[in-house]
């Protein structure tokens, strides 16, 4: 075995690097297919199990989970390498869907979801560490850009997907499905993959592992629970809000103490990390926020069917999916990455505030349409290249746990987002007038059709929706200028150069 500090050196081929990509661009597909493709589902789910008042939690309990994990796969597979995590991954999802696939009633897909998401921790976060295992950080951007495509365009097949599974066979079968393309992604990683990535001392921190885990589930069932199961202001709220601040302060003086820690406190020295972290967080926090009421904006306000509100969402994801594959194939072969990240989030931030005035001013989708594209182009400059300046700043044996802790706080971002949003809306419906019982309002827990909605004032929820937008356009504004405080470190075209200076 090697040193604790040493990086084994083995330059991959061409043809390893393709057959270890195609394995990853189907392990990536599993996990982002699957919440579009089980919420597709999810009526006839509630129709076949029942349990309607606790259906949320069939995608929050797998969200909590994903979530948790994923700093834990980072740290672990800088210790163990990034083979044996992937397995246990790929594992752990697929166990998790066939225990999903058979539930018999709503409690124990509930329970099995939370199992599959465990799983889905690292499957995005290890995908993205054996990209910058095994290329430099100037040839990174290609693949990193067709990372994001590929989120983006399963973004889009998974509704479709869902459907269609569900009508033909029946909704256990979405989970059914990914046994054959998890069996098949494991073993073509495991036969192209070789073990060249760092190895150090296989000391687990189970003390931080437990008490980081707490606090991070115990904060985002604050965000889940917040409003909807419990009111804000309640004592079950106030405890959990007490649990995750003991956690998290008990955590903090542990690792301070622990020769290998879960969570190594240097990431947090260096400067660049700290900034991309926060970056990512409040992007995804904006993203997430307002994405998630444009379905109901379409169908609401636009007058849209719920068939074409999906399709007016595509823009989105098309714009992520183009400027994502332009970045990594023309933009950083000049070996920069800042420019266009400042630049992605201005386009972000400008096509949010022409996204909220069209809203507010009741334009036509020939403004609205063009501000979300334009959004997504914008998004797409800063998501693939944040990575990669993460992973050229930090040393090789911290490059899983970096790049792991990173994808952390952009999914805890989006929770935030999700959270505060539907707590927003809520807040602007009852400021207006107050909310029907009609409407379905996230973190609310009311679930009646949009029919009824309808005959309702329309300004009512054009101005609660808009300022949803509203606050996510100055989230964003706040990236933007954020990132301008960010170090640009130039990306090295060797794999093993020491790792940039902590500033």
């Amino acid at each position: 075995m090697t040193s604790p500090h040493t990086d084994t050196t083995i330059v991959p081929s061409e043809r390893e690097i393709r057959q270890v990509f195609i394995g990853l661009i189907i392990m990536l597909a599993l996990g982002a297919i699957d919440q579009s493709i089980v919420a597709t589902a999810l009526p006839r789910i509630v129709s076949d199990l029942g349990g309607i008042n606790h259906l949320s939690w069939v995608v929050t309990a797998y969200v909590l989970a994903s979530t948790a994990t994923m700093p834990l796969y980072g740290k672990l597979s800088d210790q163990y390498g990034r083979k044996p995590m992937v397995y246990v991954a790929v594992i752990t999802f697929l166990l998790g869907s066939v225990l999903s696939g058979a539930s018999r009633n709503l409690f124990e897909l509930i329970v099995f979801r939370a199992v599959q998401g465990l799983g889905a921790g690292g499957l995005v976060p290890l995908a993205q560490i054996i990209i910058g295992d095994m290329l430099t950080p100037t040839r990174r951007g290609r693949w990193q850009g067709v990372i994001a495509a590929v989120f983006a365009i399963c973004s889009v097949l998974g509704p479709l997907l869902g459907g269609v599974i569900t009508d033909l066979l029946s909704w256990h079968w979405i989970f059914y499905i990914n046994l054959p393309v998890g069996a098949v992604a494991m073993v073509m990683i495991g036969r192209a993959l070789r073990q060249y990535t760092p190895l150090h001392a296989r000391r687990i921190d189970y003390i931080g592992s437990v008490l980081m885990t707490v606090a991070t589930v115990a904060f985002l069932l604050v965000l889940t629970l917040g409003g909807s199961t419990w009111p804000w202001f309640s004592t079950p709220l106030a405890g959990m809000a007490l649990l995750a601040l003991v956690c998290g302060a008990l955590f903090v003086r542990h690792v301070q103490h622990e020769p290998e820690p879960v969570l190594p406190l240097g990431l947090f020295h260096n400067r660049l990390f700290v900034i991309a972290s926060s970056v990512m967080a409040l992007t995804f926090m904006g993203l997430m926020g307002a994405s998630l009421f444009f379905p109901l904006f379409f169908q609401l306000v636009m007058g849209a069917s719920p068939a074409r509100s999906g399709l007016l969402i595509g823009p989105l994801m098309i714009g992520m999916a183009a400027s994502s594959l332009f970045n990594g194939r023309v933009l950083l072969r000049a070996g920069r990455y800042k420019p266009a990240q400042v630049s992605g989030l201005a386009v972000a931030t400008l096509a949010f505030a022409a996204l909220t005035w069209g809203a507010a001013t009741s334009r036509s989708l020939s403004v609205i349409e063009p501000a979300i594209l334009a959004l997504g182009l914008g998004l797409g400059l800063v998501m693939p290249n944040m990575t990669i300046a993460v992973q050229n700043a930090l040393a090789p044996i911290h490059r899983g746990v970096g790049t792991a802790t990173l994808a952390f706080f952009r999914s805890l971002g989006g929770l935030v987002g999700v959270a505060g949003s539907g707590a927003i809306l809520a807040w602007q419906l009852r400021a207006q007038g107050g909310a029907p019982a009609a409407m379905p309002l996230p973190g609310e827990g009311a679930t009646v059709t949009l029919s009824t909605a309808a005959n309702l004032a329309v300004p009512l929820y054009r101005h609660a929706i808009t300022t949803t937008f509203l606050v996510g356009t100055g989230v964003i504004a706040c990236a933007f200028l954020l990132i301008l405080l960010m170090p640009e470190h130039p990306l090295r075209d060797h794999q093993h150069a020491p790792a940039a200076a902590a500033d």
